[in-house]
């Protein structure tokens, strides 16, 4: 009984330092070229550094599920629930703010 407790903290902790991926806050924004004080967030890079551990490289899916088309089963306003709360294995909040709406807008697409 302890070596399955054991075995599932273990598997739990793998999966959740995966998907939170490293804190890169030093250039996920680009300058956007509209007004020039406009910063636009660049949705597909925040999803490459924090999504692709757990929900693959092409969002095919892997230890979470595939995101690919995603925007067929659910709406920007699920999607964006589900990053910020979180939902079965992802734990809440690992993108937050502007980020969150823009990858919550770019997954909508994915159909």
């Amino acid at each position: 009984m302890k070596k399955k407790l054991l075995a599932a903290l273990f598997g739990a902790v793998l999966v959740l330092g995966a998907c939170g991926g490293g804190d890169d806050t030093s250039s996920d924004k680009d300058q956007g070229a509209t007004d020039g004080d406009v910063a636009t967030v660049d949705a597909e890079k925040i999803v490459n550094n924090k999504c692709i551990a757990c929900h693959g490289g092409n969002l095919e899916g892997a230890s979470g599920p595939a995101l690919d088309k995603i925007g067929d089963k659910l709406s920007q306003d699920e999607i964006h629930d589900v990053i910020i709360n979180g939902q079965g294995g992802m734990p809440a909040g690992i993108i937050e703010g502007e980020e969150a709406d823009a990858v919550a807008e770019w997954l909508a697409a994915k159909k």
